[in-house]
């Protein structure tokens, strides 16, 4: 039992809630919201009508599929496909189909966080499209940096969907996109995904539905905690909130004590106090303008290829490669 016990505190879950809750102001990694349960909320969320960034890629890709799949193809040697956070791999099935259809030669090796994520996605890509070779890889988008430079011998296409690199602040995005450059080979791409700056209503409306399936994908982190660290987080004690800065372009997402209350965490031997209306910083949702989005491929060292945005320009996909000097 000791073992087991010393085996979940060195887990970087266990690590990053004990840091993030001691901390001022607290705070907890959105990346911890997925779980079995987790996966299945944001499978919801990008079913909402609210949540337009979905919808939108799915209309870049069905209508610019033939262009994209122009460029992965490059002069036609095989190349494997790396997705970082791949999910459910709804939109890049899109893509996939298109290059099987063109008989080319590549493998697809999605990357996530979620072992289960990827056990249903290898499942649903042997069924729909079993010419596909599909090679999973657990991990984080940094984690997993270090076996996509391992790769050999073929040519890479790395794909950044669902605007994802909206989770990380901008010093953070350049040094992400720094240590993408820094695999890359001169034929390499970087498909990215960035959600574009809009009214903010709409926005806000994405990230804080009336169902209230985003408030509960924000609550999975402590439910997490309960199910995995012997915490005793009341859920109904915390409400989710959403602020939008439009001049900056960041979305933020909060969970706010409804009173003042105190926590236990068993595994950790940790009791957290919470005073009313005291915050819990979740997530960051990052918007974007071509200004932002040059200046990022600039301070990385990456150079625009070419760029597909949905007809009301909500949201745009763009090719990078390496910059050369």
């Amino acid at each position: 039992m000791q073992e087991k016990t010393a085996i979940v505190l060195n887990t970087p879950f266990a690590q990053d809630v004990r840091k993030g809750l001691t901390d001022y102001p607290k705070h907890l990694s959105s990346k911890y919201f997925y779980d079995e349960v987790g996966d299945k909320l944001f499978q919801d969320i990008m079913a909402m009508p609210e949540y337009y960034l979905t919808d939108c890629e799915l209309t870049i890709f069905k209508t610019y599929k033939e262009d994209i799949s122009g460029f992965f193809q490059g002069q036609g040697d095989a190349f494997s496909i790396f997705e970082l956070g791949a999910g459910d791999g709804k939109k890049t099935k899109i893509l996939l189909k298109e290059l099987i259809v063109k008989n080319v030669d590549f493998d697809y090796r999605p990357i996530d966080i979620s072992q289960n994520a990827l056990q249903l996605l290898k499942a649903s890509i042997e069924r729909e499209i079993p010419e596909v070779a599909i090679k999973p890889l657990q991990g984080t988008y940094f984690d997993t940096l270090a076996d996509i430079a391992r790769h050999n011998g073929k040519r890479k296409v790395i794909l950044f969907l669902g605007s994802n690199i909206g989770n990380l602040l901008h010093p953070q995005a350049v040094e992400f996109l720094k240590n993408i450059r820094t695999i890359l080979n001169e034929e390499d791409l970087v498909f990215i995904g960035f959600d574009q700056k809009k009214h903010p209503q709409k926005i806000l409306d994405a990230y804080n539905d009336q169902a209230g399936i985003t408030e509960a994908f924000n609550k999975n982190v402590l439910a997490r905690i309960n199910k995995e660290l012997g915490g005793n987080f009341d859920l109904d004690n915390f409400l989710h909130w959403e602020v939008y800065d439009p001049e900056t372009g960041t979305a933020k997402s909060y969970l706010v004590a409804r009173k003042a209350q105190r926590v236990s965490i068993k595994t950790l031997d940790l009791t957290v106090d919470f005073k009313q209306w005291e915050t819990i910083h979740t997530e960051i949702s990052q918007k974007y303008d071509d200004e932002i989005i040059k200046w990022l491929a600039d301070k990385a060292g990456l150079e625009i290829t070419a760029h597909f945005s949905d007809p009301k320009d909500h949201y745009r996909d763009y090719i990078f490669k390496r910059k050369t000097p």
